[in-house]
C-alpha cells in the first residue's frame, strides 16, 4: 500500500455508511429555494484579461477557479468548467468561456476532487502551463501525459518566473477512486511577488493551520471558501462555514477577504445564497469594515490600484 496523507493533528473526515444514510433522510426532509442563484457579473473584462501582462487582477470564474494575473503570469486556480458533477448540473454558468481565456502559464491544483480537478477542463486550456499540485498527485499527471509538473509538499516553496508559490496545508481528504483514498495530499497555495501576497485556501475545514500561516505570511487578499457546510456535523472537518470563514480570516490578518466554493455545484444541502447570507451575518456580527469584504459576482475581475 502506498503513503496515505493526513490533516494536521491527525484530524480526520471518514464517515461511516450509517452517516450517509442520516444524511441522506435530513436531506430529503429539506425544502431548499434553488431558484435564486449568484449573479453573473454585467461587465466581463475578457480583452483586458487577455492583453494584461503588466498589472496585477484576479477574476472570479466561479467556485473555486480564479484567474489570476501576477508578475506577467496567468496563473487558474483549480480549473473546472465541467457542466455537471455526478449527478446534478452546475448551478452557475462559468464567469468566463474557457476559450475566452488568455494562454496559461501557472495552474495549481489545490487536491484531486473531482470539483477542483478537472482532466477535461485541462485538456482544453491554451498555452503550455506548468501545473504545481500536491505530493502524491504528480503520477496521475504523468499518465494522462503532461510533463510539465511540480509536486510540492506542505511548506515548499518554489520560485517561478518572478512569483513565488508557496504550498501550505489545509484540512480536508481526497478520492478519485474506490481505492486512492488518501493517497495524493492537499492543500493551499500563496501566492507572492514584491508588492502582493495572495492565499487561495483550497478546500479546507477550520483549522490550526490558519494560525502556522499567519506567522509565515503577511497576506493581502485571501479566497477563503464559505460553501457545502451543511449539514454542519458532517462536512465540518472538511468544509469551513461562513461564521468560521470569518474567524480565520481574523487570524490570518488578512486584508481582504474573497469568498469563493459556493453557488456553482451542490456539493451539500446549503446553496449559495445561503452562504453568502450568512457571511455578511458572520461579518457585521464581528463589526469589520466593509470595504474589507470583497463579494464578487460570477465572471467580476478587480484590477489592482484601480478598475
Amino acid at each position: 500500500m502506498g503513503k496515505r496523507y493526513e490533516n494536521l493533528e491527525a484530524v480526520r473526515s471518514n464517515k461511516s455508511f450509517k452517516d450517509m444514510l442520516r444524511w441522506n433522510k435530513e436531506r430529503r426532509r429539506k425544502m431548499k429555494d434553488l431558484t435564486t442563484q449568484i449573479e453573473q457579473s454585467p461587465v466581463k473584462k475578457v480583452a483586458e484579461l487577455q492583453q494584461n501582462r503588466t498589472r496585477t487582477s484576479y477574476t472570479w470564474i466561479g467556485h473555486s477557479t480564479f484567474l489570476i494575473q501576477m508578475n506577467g503570469l496567468n496563473i487558474l486556480t483549480d480549473p473546472v468548467w465541467a457542466k455537471r458533477m455526478g449527478l446534478d448540473k452546475r448551478s452557475t454558468e462559468p464567469g468566463i468561456a474557457l476559450e475566452d481565456l488568455p494562454e496559461m502559464d501557472v495552474v495549481v491544483i489545490s487536491h484531486g476532487h473531482y470539483d477542483h480537478l478537472d482532466f477535461p477542463t485541462l485538456k482544453r486550456l491554451k498555452g503550455n502551463p506548468h501545473y504545481f499540485v500536491p505530493a502524491g498527485l504528480k503520477r496521475l499527471f504523468t499518465r494522462k501525459g503532461y510533463r510539465q509538473v511540480t509536486e510540492m509538499n506542505w511548506w515548499d516553496s518554489v520560485d517561478h518566473k518572478g512569483v513565488t508559490i508557496h504550498f501550505v496545508p489545509a484540512q480536508h481528504w481526497t478520492r478519485r477512486s474506490l481505492t486512492d483514498m488518501n493517497t495524493s495530499h492537499w492543500g493551499g497555495f500563496v501566492f507572492q511577488i514584491a508588492e502582493k501576497t495572495y492565499y487561495f485556501v483550497g478546500d479546507t475545514g477550520y483549522f490550526s493551520g490558519f494560525n502556522q500561516i499567519a506567522e509565515r505570511f503577511a497576506i493581502d487578499t485571501v479566497f477563503m471558501p464559505i460553501g457545502a457546510y451543511e449539514p454542519e456535523w458532517f462536512m465540518a472537518p472538511a468544509h469551513i462555514s461562513p461564521e468560521d470563514s470569518v474567524k480565520a480570516f481574523l487570524e490570518l490578518g488578512a486584508k481582504q477577504f474573497v469568498p469563493m466554493h459556493y453557488g456553482a455545484y451542490r456539493l451539500a444541502d446549503d446553496t449559495g445564497p445561503e452562504a453568502l447570507e450568512r457571511l455578511l451575518h458572520a461579518w457585521e456580527q464581528q463589526h469589520l469594515p466593509q470595504e474589507q469584504l470583497k463579494v464578487l459576482l460570477i465572471g467580476e475581475t478587480i484590477f489592482e490600484g484601480g478598475a
